[in-house]
């Protein structure tokens, strides 16, 4: 009753209703995209490639994130990722290049100017994956017969037009959802698209147990709470943190009359996880390497290793993916957590750790937590992304509907929820209004 009653709050307030009312439109055009098939291929003849990624695979990660369109050879086909990987290298770069590191420090200016360099990388990276697709799609299945109009240099130059286009009206889409909607805008097409793959997944799942006598209802059941307890533990790895205890000076106001201010004691939150997925993506994004190198060779060794480093629930994949994810976690981690930075801000401010002298003996004490909270949190992290194996070989679920449990796709799914209900939760307590959180309280206004 209180969540029925928390939803018609959230109603009453215009703002927020024309917010949700807005994205939920948008996200509505990008599903109806991934659903239109490139002109010049016949969309009834798809069934057998879309088939090639039922059964999770790293084709079936890449379908997934692209909620099915890269199966459907539709015009959404990249997804949002070239977007994705545009800002991983963008924000990579402001390490070691002087200017974009000028440009962070303009303020909003500046991150005007590093956005338009990030959607031109996009484009630049669209021109590179889009041919690579196309040029692709025989090898993966699509019978020759599918190309109405044949592979003729037409067909490639306005698939790859449109696939570009696709991908930059994708990114427009996000963008408009972040400014004029709720929630951060790329995120959600990523997470709407992840859902949209769960719901066939589960009921292939379902007819699995239940239909063909493999386990039943209890095996569904299990697998159920199984699923609720990994959610609850990502949930608790995305909002967990290390409350570092802040006092600031004392003061004294003068004016008609003199009162002294006393310090105000803070905290500084450090969080568990501060790298988020981006190891898991930049993991994932190195165990394509070996897999492609090895298939440029004939010989026995580069078989093995192709064929151990294609099977994503395999031993030596995931024992290589979770090193790697751990080793990310620590590169991430130290160039996005600027320990210095923040010594600095808080000594200029007055501010100080108890027990720890201002300037590099509170950098080094930062750091010096920083390391210890991440390994924990590393570990952490790794065991979820290679959870959907342990299911895989433990209790024979099928790969697609492994996919959620763990990995990139269940952490973008709860941080994507969890920000998206703060947003709505600052919007109903901003109204007096209980929020959707636990911690939301009642805020009456004063008379």
């Amino acid at each position: 009753m209180k969540f029925i009653e928390t939803l018609k709050n959230a109603y009453k307030i215009e703002e927020l209703r024309n917010r949700v009312a807005l994205t939920l439109g948008l996200l509505l055009v990008y599903r109806f995209g991934a659903q239109v098939v490139l002109p010049g291929i016949d969309a009834a003849m798809l069934s057998d490639f879309a088939g090639r990624f039922d059964d999770g695979g790293i084709g079936g990660l890449l379908n997934a994130f692209t909620g099915g369109a890269f199966a459907n050879a539709s015009i959404f086909a990249l997804g949002i990722m070239p977007y994705i990987s545009a800002s991983i290298v963008v924000q990579l770069m402001q390490i070691a290049i002087p200017y974009l590191q000028k440009l962070q420090k303009e303020g909003e200016s500046g991150r005007k100017k590093i956005n338009q360099i990030t959607r031109w990388l996009t484009i630049g990276i669209c021109l590179v994956q889009a041919p690579s697709y196309l040029a692709g799609l025989p090898a993966l299945g699509v019978p020759a017969e599918a190309f109405v109009l044949g592979q003729s240099a037409l067909f490639y130059i306005s698939s790859i037009s449109i696939l570009v286009t696709g991908c930059v009206f994708a990114m427009w889409l996000g963008e408009k959802i972040t400014d004029k909607g709720i929630g951060n805008g790329i995120s959600i097409l990523i997470m709407v698209g992840i859902i949209a793959r769960l719901p066939l997944t589960f009921a292939q799942e379902f007819a699995s147990r239940v239909f063909e006598s493999n386990g039943g209802m209890i095996m569904i059941l299990i697998e159920l709470v199984i699923w609720f307890v990994i959610i609850l533990l990502s949930i608790l790895l995305v909002m967990a943190m290390r409350k570092i205890p802040v006092q600031y000076a004392r003061r004294t106001a003068s004016g008609a009359y003199e009162k002294n201010i006393f310090g105000a004691r803070q905290f500084i939150p450090l969080k568990l996880n501060a790298s988020g997925v981006m190891p898991i993506i930049f993991a994932q994004a190195i165990m394509f390497v070996p897999s492609a190198v090895a298939s440029l060779s004939d010989s026995t060794f580069a078989q093995t290793i192709q064929a151990n480093f294609s099977d994503i629930f395999g031993l030596w994949y995931n024992l290589v993916f979770c090193l790697l994810i751990i080793v990310f976690t620590y590169f991430y981690t130290a160039i996005t957590v600027p320990t210095n930075k923040m010594a600095d801000d808080l000594k200029r401010s007055g501010g100080f750790i108890p027990g720890i002298k201002p300037g590099t003996d509170t950098a080094e004490y930062l750091d010096r937590i920083m390391s210890q909270i991440t390994l924990p949190g590393s570990i952490f992290l790794a065991l979820i992304a290679i959870f959907p194996a342990f299911v895989v070989k433990l209790l024979g679920i099928q790969q697609g509907w492994a996919l959620f449990y763990g990995g990139t796709s269940l952490l973008i799914m709860v941080g994507v929820a969890i920000d998206t209900m703060q947003q709505v939760n600052s919007y109903l307590l901003n109204r007096h209004y209980d929020g959707l959180m636990k911690s939301g309280k009642n805020r009456k206004s004063v008379e």
